[in-house]
């Protein structure tokens, strides 16, 4: 998958949506990349209400992981931002997440590039100056 699209509104998130799930279930990693303030913890939202959670859908800030029990089975959300280093990250055992069954979705990727799968599938979201978003959906 290579696409990039252009999104006006959060309303235009939800027609995006089966196109992402379907990917997702191929790749069951997906990282997103952008700028803080980018929309990506707003995406992941909509993702995962989309896959059908009864739970409140918050950023795991603080809490580094928040998982969600859903129709299409667990989603675990990463927010790496707050890792100094990847042996945080192997101290939390995200590694287990990362190369079970269960979909990871992870936020700010780079901090943790080194325990990354090699098939993963990439959302960069950029905010642009009229206030729509673009993003580009890359599998690898």
């Amino acid at each position: 998958m290579n696409q990039t699209f252009k999104v006006e509104s959060e309303a235009e998130y939800a027609a995006l949506l089966p196109e992402v799930v379907k990917a997702i279930k191929a790749y069951k990693v997906v990282l997103f990349q952008g700028e803080m303030g980018a929309g990506k913890t707003t995406f992941i939202r909509h993702l995962i209400r989309h896959l059908g959670t009864q739970d409140e859908v918050s950023s795991p800030t603080y809490a580094i992981v928040n998982t969600y029990d859903t129709n299409k089975g667990i989603i675990h959300h990463f927010d790496c931002y707050r890792f100094e280093s990847p042996e945080e990250a192997y101290d939390i055992g995200m590694e287990e997440y990362l190369y079970g069954s269960e979909i990871c979705l992870i936020e700010w990727p780079d901090r943790v590039a080194e325990l990354l799968p090699d098939r993963v599938l990439i959302i960069s979201i950029s905010a642009l100056q009229d206030g729509s978003r673009t993003l580009k959906i890359v599998g690898t």
